[in-house]
């Protein structure tokens, strides 16, 4: 996936340097990508900023759910807090709702150079599209999070619907709106966990 990126964004006009430098410091890919897209498809600055944002809206629910694990002071929390990335992040989730901070540092300390490195590959090498079809490079991302979702409904079961409607929202989505925004709208799904906790604790009493 980062080779991916790092050649793709080279192709879109990026100068190699640049591209790693965005790796770096942005370290998503979903955001980095659809920065890319809008900016190569003549959207503009603001426009690029907007769509890579809009991506990584989904940490902020990630993050809040990942806080109370976190140590220290706000600084320190603050920048433990980086390590809130989407493997990372489904990896380290117990059963019981909280997260393994050791794990979800650990993973991301694992994550961050490969996906750095990676993008240097891409952008330095530029290998050719049919080079990544036929080592499948073009379809990790995609398997990478249909493996995260498998294993976060093994994890949570009573979950599971969760997934099967935000599936139906995105697919029907694509049919109208923008891919992005599709992809967005299908996280309306999880507000059936967020109205079902009140619920839980009320029963708890």
């Amino acid at each position: 996936m980062a080779i991916t990126f790092g050649a793709y964004a080279t192709l879109a006009g990026w100068p190699p340097a640049a591209t790693i430098l965005m790796s770096a410091l942005v370290f998503s890919g979903s955001a980095q990508f659809a920065f890319i897209t809008a900016m190569s498809g003549g959207a503009g600055l603001i426009a690029g900023i907007g769509a890579g944002a809009l991506m990584n809206l989904r940490f902020v629910p990630m993050a809040a759910a990942a806080a109370r694990s976190l140590h220290g002071g706000p600084v320190r929390r603050a920048f433990e807090g980086q390590a809130v990335v989407d493997g990372s992040w489904v990896l380290a989730q117990r059963p019981d709702g909280t997260t393994d901070r050791e794990m979800m540092i650990g993973a991301t300390l694992v994550q961050w150079p490969a996906w750095v490195l990676g993008t240097a590959v891409g952008a330095l090498l530029v290998p050719s599209a049919d080079l990544l079809y036929r080592f499948g490079l073009d379809v990790v991302f995609p398997a990478f999070f249909l493996l995260l979702l498998l294993e976060a409904v093994r994890s949570r079961p009573d979950h599971r619907w969760v997934a099967l409607i935000a599936a139906g929202l995105a697919s029907v989505g694509v049919l109208v709106v923008p891919v992005g925004v599709a992809l967005l709208l299908s996280a309306a799904a999880s507000l059936i966990v967020l109205r079902r906790r009140p619920n839980s604790a009320g029963g708890s009493r």
